[in-house]
């Protein structure tokens, strides 16, 4: 059984996308080139068919995210595409799950949408960005959030996005290179040195594009929390390095070696296959690198491949066979 943590999705029924491709704009510009496989569930089917996965857990692409416009607005769009994304997985319930989206800018209506989602909608979880215009996660705004989303058990997978793509970002990809896995490194610290899983201990996080540069980093990130405590220990007095084994990561870092890093340093119950579908920078051949672990037993794979995100979402493995 394979089943992917990190796809993404957009409504099949807006009103310019025909069959083929489609160019998504953002200020003016082509931001990126979909093709159909980003909005034709039929299509992903196929594809996840020929590739093995059993069920992929479907987002919606962060660039939708919106936090940056009015609440209402991005309430309006959210639950276009959570509804949308609903009925995609009531249409094929054993191979999508869904993960919803929110106005994290409006707490209040972001957590009347999280009660939506997991009540009405049926979803175990939701996508959240990296950070909220000014607010990083460990932003106290968020608390109300984070509340609701230990009583209802709803998990929140972290994605990053809103990197910084001027000046020397501007060349080699570099957003996407090197800015998001630095989005993701500074969402993983904000949540530790702000206190979030202290305040929150029943949360579940899953942090995209296996933590970033997180696991390498971890070593100096506790090194200079001890010995700079009046920089780092301000909100939180506990080490980052003892929050290791209490959040997940994706394991999409395209190295046999990175891989073995971490699972050994976030732990092998807490790393879950993503492969951010269907964008060319996600893991190309779904589990492949997984299986492709010499010195990983058929065990450990299988945590790997399915275990791991059943527990996350708190779903059962019966669901889906």
């Amino acid at each position: 059984m394979k089943i992917d943590i990190h796809s993404h999705i957009l409504p099949k029924e807006w009103p310019d996308l025909e069959k083929g491709q489609a160019k998504m704009m953002k200020d003016g510009k082509v931001f990126r080139i979909i093709q159909e496989n980003c909005w034709d569930p039929e299509v992903r089917i196929k594809e996840m068919n020929l590739s093995g996965v059993t069920v992929q857990v479907l987002s919606t692409v962060p660039v939708m995210f919106s936090y940056w416009a009015k609440p209402q607005d991005t309430l309006d769009l959210a639950q276009i595409l959570n509804n949308d994304l609903a009925a995609t997985v009531k249409k094929y319930p054993k191979r999508f799950i869904g993960l919803g989206t929110l106005p994290l800018q409006a707490p209040d209506l972001a957590v009347k949408e999280m009660h939506r989602c997991v009540n009405e909608l049926g979803f175990p979880g939701v996508q959240i960005g990296s950070h909220v215009n000014e607010w990083d996660l460990n932003a106290p705004e968020l608390y109300d959030i984070y509340a609701a989303a230990e009583r209802l058990n709803c998990c929140l997978f972290v994605h990053p996005w809103d990197m910084q793509t001027d000046g020397r970002m501007s060349k080699y990809w570099f957003p996407w290179l090197i800015g998001m896995p630095t989005e993701t490194t500074i969402a993983i610290c904000s949540m530790l040195m702000g206190g979030i899983l202290e305040k929150f201990p029943k949360l579940k996080v899953c942090f995209a594009h296996g933590g970033g540069a997180f696991p390498y980093t971890v070593g100096r990130i506790s090194h200079g929390f001890n010995v700079r405590p009046d920089l780092c220990a301000l909100d939180n007095k506990v080490d980052p390095r003892k929050y290791l084994g209490s959040f997940y990561t994706d394991s999409l870092v395209h190295d046999h070696g990175a891989l073995r890093l971490l699972t050994s340093v976030i732990g092998e119950d807490k790393v879950i296959l993503g492969t951010d579908y269907p964008f060319p920078l996600g893991e190309l051949e779904p589990g492949k690198l997984i299986d492709s672990m010499e010195d990983f037993d058929n065990k450990l794979k299988d945590k790997l491949k399915a275990g791991n995100a059943l527990e996350f979402l708190g779903l059962s493995r019966k669901q889906f066979e």
